[in-house]
């Protein structure tokens, strides 16, 4: 992966990009740089702006303010088919009346490239997506997975410098969108190409990417490594996004060498770590994997909670328990089974319960989505 030094070119870099359509702003002055060889994904909810990112990369849409640079050129005016992108769409587009090959083959056939040389090299992009064999075949011949692949080794075949992927995974049932998950990861290390995909999907992209950028709103709240973004989310939107959390508000009466006291109107102290220095109040989040449930009362009166429980569930290796503190926020709390004791089992909704918690779980969120960066050239 390039470094960020002057030498560096990035694949694609957006300067302030900002997108209208009539009075909706669909991207808000973006900034992103993405690296060669990436695989980055563009996450978020429907109306975010993921998808208008990822069209004014492919030409489809041109940006009302800011640049956008392929390979360190300007791109903002060049029409898509003189871009060295491709993109894969949901809707995979196959001809249906022609083979496989001759699928795969076609974007070559187009720039001119002779039989012997296109068919082979369309051989190799099917050989790529595992799908030799199935040259003389028709796409009605094939799954919806294999359809997708094919999909897949027609963009791949021209060796585009960017690859665009538009949720599309989304017309799988979940099998095959885990096999699929694990096809494209290998895919893209094999081939090198940067691949820059957009879901709506937090697993889909935790588990593939390189970096994500979290989107709300026309803006990036959060670009950063999956592992960051899960374990320390910038903002309330991102830990709300990503995964489950649980929210916590009120006062910061101490801080000191990176730590921080918040006390709640019910009187429950969190002591975590993170700088709260000039906030008088802060919001921070839990996941309900850092929550365990103690038996009878808790010692200390830090980062412990009495509550009433509301609900119990198994599921299979976990326990998850919903239940609600002393002035009726509600703490969502799973446990690995195999770590509780007996009297766990014995929980039951309307019993009184402790909720505990180490100094390391809190995670202290920005005041606003505006103190989250949007460029996020960080943990690299």
């Amino acid at each position: 992966m390039s470094s960020d030094g002057p030498e560096s070119i990035f694949d694609v870099e957006f300067r302030a990009v900002t997108k209208r359509f009539g009075d909706l702003t669909a991207v808000n002055a973006v900034s992103l740089r993405v690296h060669q060889g990436e695989f980055l994904s563009l996450l978020g909810p429907s109306g975010c702006g993921k998808t208008t990112s990822l069209r004014m990369i492919a030409g489809f849409e041109q940006p009302d303010e800011g640049e956008i640079l392929i390979g360190g050129v300007d791109a903002v005016g060049t029409p898509p088919y003189k871009r060295n992108v491709n993109t894969v769409f949901q809707q995979y587009a196959l001809f249906p009346h022609m083979t496989i090959l001759d699928n795969v083959a076609y974007g070559l056939k187009q720039k001119g490239i002779g039989k012997t040389e296109r068919y082979g090299q369309a051989r190799e992009a099917l050989e790529l997506v595992q799908l030799t064999g199935r040259e003389k075949h028709k796409p009605t011949m094939l799954s919806g997975g294999q359809q997708q692949r094919v999909a897949l080794a027609r963009a791949l075949v021209n060796r585009p410098r960017v690859l665009l992927l538009d949720e599309p995974l989304g017309a799988l049932d979940l099998k095959l969108r885990k096999e699929m998950q694990i096809e494209l990861t290998r895919i893209q290390q094999q081939v090198g190409i940067t691949f820059i995909y957009v879901t709506h999907d937090q697993g889909e992209a935790l588990s593939m990417s390189d970096r994500i950028a979290v989107m709300s709103n026309g803006v990036i709240e959060q670009l950063d490594t999956p592992s960051e973004i899960y374990d320390r989310p910038l903002t309330a939107f991102v830990a709300d996004f990503i995964g489950e959390m649980n929210f916590l508000e009120g006062d910061i009466t101490a801080t000191s060498a990176g730590e921080f006291d918040l006390v709640t109107s019910t009187g429950v102290v969190v002591r975590g770590r993170g700088d709260a220095t000039n906030r008088t109040r802060a919001r921070i989040g839990i996941r309900p994997a850092r929550l365990s449930i103690v038996a009878g009362q808790a010692t200390g009166s830090a980062n412990t909670a009495k509550a009433v429980v509301d609900s119990k569930m198994y599921l299979g290796d976990e326990v998850q328990v919903v239940a609600t503190l002393d002035g009726g926020t509600r703490m969502l709390i799973r446990e690995q089974r195999a770590g509780t004791d007996d009297s766990h089992d014995a929980i039951r909704p309307g019993d009184p319960i402790t909720i505990q918690w180490e100094r390391t779980a809190p995670v202290l969120l920005a005041e606003s989505p505006d103190q989250a960066p949007t460029e996020g050239d960080s943990h690299e």
